[in-house]
């Protein structure tokens, strides 16, 4: 799929990471774009971009100007403006889209889900819980002003602080993973928490806490991903996009 000029990988996840890794090994020339949210990202080999593009329409100029020959967006699933702008942009020239998303987790027997549409939900969700219950929030740095009004005793769990102040009666863990089962179950026994508040992510990197969870009986509630753009091509694995990049 990919022709004369570079692959353009929308990245910032693993999955960016190994496919940037793979098209160097093959010799196809990529160009993988950060968006410098994290303060110490893990840079992927080849060329590295680190910022916006601004909008729709600075992407669509980025790859006119630059002559490139297919966009993959591995971005992280709740990253629902970067996939519009990259959709926007790749219709607008014309430049072939690949969305490469891993799997969603899917709830196993045993485990006590609550699904949400979206942070605010799971935010109200909350209001179920005494003001005696504790909360881990792994929803990201940018996601805990949803729950500023919450009442019950919080842990926020991210790479880096938020921008923004904590809310009240909240504290943060700073900690990046892949995590481990002992590990998250010797953090919820630690912090004895009630309830866990997670986005359905996917992939393994973070799976842990949900095995956690379901070992000690505690309630999730997990907020679904956002809807992709429609008509757009998913793939869920590395390989299956570096297929439809080497294919032709």
């Amino acid at each position: 799929m990919s022709g004369p000029g570079p692959v353009l990988v929308l990245g910032g996840t693993t999955e960016g990471r190994t496919l940037a890794t793979e098209l160097v090994a093959a010799a196809v020339p990529v160009v993988s774009s950060l968006a410098g949210r994290v303060s110490a990202p893990r840079l992927p080999p080849g060329a590295v971009r680190v910022g916006g593009f601004g909008g729709s329409e600075g992407l669509a100029e980025y790859l006119a100007d630059h002559r490139i020959s297919a966009v993959v967006d591995a971005t992280h699933p709740f990253a629902a403006r970067i996939t519009a702008n990259a959709n926007a942009a790749c219709a607008r020239t014309g430049t072939p889209l690949l969305v490469l998303r891993r799997a969603p987790w899917t709830a196993a027997e045993r485990d006590r889900w609550t699904i949400v549409s979206s942070l605010p939900s799971a935010a109200t969700e909350l209001d179920r819980y005494d003001a005696d219950a504790r909360v881990l929030l792994t929803v990201g740095r940018q996601g805990v002003d949803a729950f500023a009004l919450a009442s019950q005793q919080l842990w926020l769990r991210s790479v880096d602080p938020p921008d923004a102040p904590l809310p009240a009666r909240t504290e943060l863990i700073r900690d990046r993973g892949p995590f481990t089962i002992d590990g998250e179950l010797l953090l919820l026994r630690r912090l004895s928490i009630d309830v866990l508040v997670t986005k359905n992510s996917g992939g393994s990197m973070t799976a842990a806490k949900l095995a956690a969870a379901r070992q000690l009986g505690l309630p999730v509630i997990v907020v679904a991903r956002p809807p992709l753009p429609p008509g757009v091509r998913v793939v869920d694995d590395v390989p299956t996009a570096l297929n439809w990049l080497t294919s032709s």
